[in-house]
């Protein structure tokens, strides 16, 4: 748009200022850019009038509209407008638009000039409210208005005229006029909303001043030419109207009287004020600039505004404007019209809003006194406020008076308490509070050493108002703003500073981030509690401790005394925890070890940090650090029976979390180790299963029927110890390895194994099996050779079943009760850990064979149901036992005794060659008597 024109500008103020592409408002023939300066950022309005714009209004007319009358008319335009714009540079005054670069010529013939920040012209407000009530509101439609905030965001411009902004902003063009009337000796001559300027803390400025100059019977010296009114009142076609006077706005004092006065200001001030109640809101006179028009509307006193015809507004006028202000404005008589100073004292501004607005205004003129007595007295009124005019008008303005260092306690009071009013609080304080703030309190640190104590008093009211400052300012705000502040007062060498500061630690948790916390305001606090000497300073620290910790320093007990406590109170709100657990173990806890007074107000505290790091800390690092340290302070000298027991209470609960703990581990480690060492166990114990010595395994403890009735060898066996030898009883279910066509027959037949003499009953064993010796259980401290060799008794007295050759003999039943009888059966008992792994005293079997009469088994009845064609050859084999003769208890198997001679270890291997010949005989012969009776 005019973005482009922009570019062609090579001006100061295109080169130092960076200019918004587009008009944020327009006035007459200016368009107003948002604009800052590239060096300090500060924000203007630029004002720039293009010369182009004139050339639309020439047309194709004749006579006077030769192109060099055109042309003279238009360098008349921008002498007048460059000529009004100078006007600001000279005038200086809170009423009058202030002007920061001076008007320069463009490229193209145009103008542009900077002033201070203005947010729109009276008559932009005037046309956006029309705009707003047409449509039916304020939400109708969107503003023409909008300003771009610091993150990018656009958002309309908050532009109200309600009655104490008209109030205010009247009052302010009162003071204006009246500058302008008596120090400048200056009329405006075309006062109309288009000349009339709100700027960025809501304040009303004149501006305009094209057609200002001295009046007609004006003495005073002016560096402005008089007002011609014969060009002025010459309305031109050929130029816009905007450049032209305004005779809506005009007093008949320049049309009928030809009289240039302030007097005339006056009458085109009421004019603007009927238009502010107007609906439309503009002025009552319609003249479209003819001055026929305009004699027409005075001819008559009905077309003219009075009191009884409303002033011809279409709305309704305030009682105080109609009844004593307007009717001495509009009037025909100069002489009847009041000035601005009366203007100003009338009874319209008679209000105690409006009245603190003017002594608001008039502050850096009044004594220090005065200014303490309407700060202290303002915050009661505040509320009464709209909130367009705390936020734009009396927020800047309390602001600005901070520099006056007595006030700046009571200023910040009333500067929170607008803050917490404003809905739109937190962007108010973030533009124009936080840096005015960072500007009082860390301007001047580096420049002054000493203690500023009016500066401590405003810092103290800033740290009783932490809530509010965190909630109207952003993390990265009030890390790089707020936080220096704090850290500022908490290493204050005033105490009651250090106290307030560290009690704002709550709060400051809710907006600074981890790393923030730990590297930045950790460091200082733990610095401070380290060097102070005040009691009360440790005890706030500690308490910091306590919630950096993640504890709160609300009283946990929820007891009322009667032991049952009540379920209805709320419990304190337990914090998250803030510091990492090294920095708890590492920083904290030396910190408070260090402690060295005894008073119980600290002992307490340090309490309290401690129950919070019994939460967090290690249990290894509670043992060996922690609790030492609660055992010192416990046995101070100065704590009494409660707080003893207090510690006590916290010493019993850490203690039992680090047994809980390390009795925990120690069962895991056990566990683990228990695996670990049965695995060992594994390889190095016979009766283990599967192990490597082939002893206890469960494949050898299978006996194979057909194989142990045929006396064949066992598959896998190659010694006496394999084959007979076994410790665990075969399973019951399990079959045999090897079936013949006699197991076809006899499935049910019964299975053997062997028991020692203390198992409890085993089943009993056919004489048949009687060659194979008992089982025993080999015990992990024995080996296979540390058995000594078996050789024959020396003496018949000491003959046992061992010694002699075995033959087999016709069995005979034996008494049931017989000590060492076998008996067959379907499957045998199992032998249980205990019996297997029992050792087998071989001594004493030895002597019980060798002193009972002869072997005797125990009969048994086949439980189990035999197939009819197998029942007689079941019923003979059914039981059957070996009984000794008396002499020799292998005498009934027909073995021979061995002789009665010692026999020397040099005759061990023939004797024990002869006894398995004899063996292999007698097996013979007892199985082909077995075979007979099958």
């Amino acid at each position: 748009m005019f973005s482009s024109a922009l570019k062609s500008f090579t001006s100061n103020i295109s080169s130092n200022y960076s200019i918004a592409p587009n008009p944020c408002s327009f006035s007459g023939p200016w368009k107003i850019f948002d604009a800052k300066k590239k060096s300090t950022g500060k924000a203007v309005s630029v004002f720039v009038f293009d010369k182009k714009s004139l050339e639309s209004q020439g047309g194709g007319l004749g006579g006077r509209s030769s192109a060099s009358s055109l042309k003279r008319a238009h360098e008349e335009v921008v002498e007048r407008l460059k000529r009004g714009a100078s006007s600001l540079a000279r005038l200086r005054h809170p009423s009058i638009l202030e002007l920061v670069e001076p008007v320069e010529e463009t490229r193209n013939g145009g103008l542009m000039f900077a002033t201070e920040q203005v947010t729109a012209s009276l008559a932009g407000l005037l046309q956006e409210k029309d705009e707003q009530e047409r449509v039916g509101g304020v939400g109708g439609r969107s503003s023409r208005y909008v300003v771009e905030e610091s993150d990018g965001t656009r958002r309309r411009r908050e532009l109200e005229l309600d009655e104490l902004e008209i109030q205010k902003g009247l009052l302010q063009i009162g003071k204006g006029l009246e500058f302008l009337h008596e120090s400048a000796s200056l009329v405006h001559g075309n006062l109309t909303p288009e000349a009339v300027f709100v700027n960025a803390k809501s304040d009303w400025k004149i501006s305009g001043l094209g057609f200002s100059g001295p009046g007609t019977n004006s003495t005073a010296p002016s560096n402005s030419s008089p007002l011609s009114l014969s060009e002025a009142l010459n309305h031109d076609p050929r130029l816009p109207g905007t450049v032209q006077l305004n005779l809506d706005y005009t007093s008949p004092d320049f049309v009928m009287d030809n009289n240039v006065s302030s007097a005339a200001d006056m009458f085109s001030l009421g004019l603007l004020i009927i238009a502010l109640y107007n609906s439309p809101h503009q002025s009552p006179l319609e003249t479209h600039g003819s001055l026929s028009s305009y004699k027409r509307v005075f001819s008559s006193s009905s077309s003219v505004p009075n009191q009884s015809n409303n002033f011809l507004s279409a709305s309704p006028i305030p009682k105080d404007l109609a009844s004593t202000v307007l009717p001495r404005l509009i009037t025909r008589r100069p002489a009847q019209r009041m000035t601005a100073r009366e203007f100003q004292d009338s009874q319209y501004f008679d209000n105690i809003l409006v009245s603190t607005i003017r002594f608001l205004d008039a502050l850096p003129a009044k004594t220090p006194n005065e200014k303490a007595q309407f700060m202290r007295g303002l915050p009661r009124i505040l509320n009464q406020f709209p909130k367009s005019v705390l936020e734009k008008k009396v927020l800047p303005a309390l602001l600005e008076e901070m520099k006056d260092k007595e006030l700046i306690a009571l200023i910040l009071q009333n500067v929170f308490k607008i803050t917490a009013l404003l809905p739109s609080g937190k962007r108010a304080f973030t533009e124009k509070a936080i840096p005015r703030l960072r500007e009082v309190f860390l301007g001047t640190k580096a420049a002054s050493a000493e203690r500023d104590t009016s500066k401590e008093a405003g810092l103290m009211v800033l740290l009783d108002n932490m809530s509010i400052v965190a909630e109207n300012s952003s993390g990265r705000e009030f890390k790089d703003d707020i936080l220096p502040i704090i850290v500022l007062a908490i290493e204050s060498p005033t105490h009651s500073l250090v106290d307030a500061s560290l009690r704002t630690l709550p709060t400051l948790l809710t907006v600074l981030d981890f790393t923030t916390v730990k590297n930045e305001l950790f460091p200082v606090i733990a610095a401070v509690f380290s060097k102070t000497s005040s009691m009360g300073i440790k005890i706030r620290g500690l308490e910091a401790f306590q919630i950096l910790c993640g504890g709160s320093r609300e009283p946990e007990s929820n007891d009322d005394l009667n032991g049952f406590g009540d379920p209805n109170k709320p419990k304190p709100k337990q914090n998250s925890v803030i510091l990492d657990k090294y920095s708890i173990q590492e920083k904290i806890v030396p910190l408070l070890k260090a402690i060295k007074t005894k008073e119980p107000a600290v002992m307490i505290a340090c309490l309290n940090v401690f129950r919070e790091v019994g939460k967090i800390a290690d249990t290894d690092f509670l043992a060996m650090d922690v609790l030492p340290i609660l055992w010192n302070f416990s046995l101070g000298p100065l704590l009494n029976l409660e707080q003893f027991q207090a510690f006590m209470t916290l010493i019993k609960s850490l203690s039992a979390r680090i047994e809980e703990e390390h009795t925990r581990k120690l069962r895991d480690l056990s566990a683990n180790n228990s695996v670990a060492a049965s695995r060992a166990s594994d390889l190095t114990s016979f009766n283990a299963p599967g192990g490597s010595n082939g002893v206890g395994s469960p494949s050898n403890g299978e006996v194979d029927f057909e194989s142990l009735v045929l006396g064949k060898k066992s598959p896998g066996a190659s010694d006496m110890f394999e084959a007979g030898w076994d410790t665990q009883p075969a399973p019951a279910s399990r079959p045999s390895a090897i079936r013949t066509h006699s197991q076809q027959r006899s499935m049910d037949s019964p299975s053997f194994s062997w028991s020692t003499p203390t198992s409890p009953p085993a089943p009993k064993m056919p004489a048949l099996a009687s060659a194979q010796p008992s089982s025993r259980t080999i015990t992990p401290d024995q080996s296979l050779g540390g058995f000594a060799a078996l050789t024959p008794a020396s003496s018949s007295a000491n003959t046992t079943s061992f010694s002699q050759s075995l033959q087999p003999s016709r069995p005979t039943m034996m008494p049931t009760t017989s000590a060492s009888s076998f008996r067959p059966s379907m499957s045998s008992p199992p032998i249980t850990t205990a019996q297997a792994q029992s050792p087998i005293d071989w001594s004493g079997a030895v002597g019980a064979l060798s002193a009972s009469s002869g072997w005797g088994t125990q009969s048994q009845s086949q439980s189990q149901s035999k197939p009819p064609q197998t029942s007689s050859m079941t019923s003979q084999f059914s039981s059957f036992s070996v009984s000794p003769p008396p002499t020799s208890p292998y005498s009934g198997f027909g073995i021979a005794p061995p002789p009665k001679k010692p026999h020397p270890a040099t005759q061990q291997q023939p004797q024990l060659q002869q006894m398995g010949n004899s063996n292999m005989q007698g097996q013979k012969s007892g199985l082909d008597k077995y075979e007979s009776l099958l």
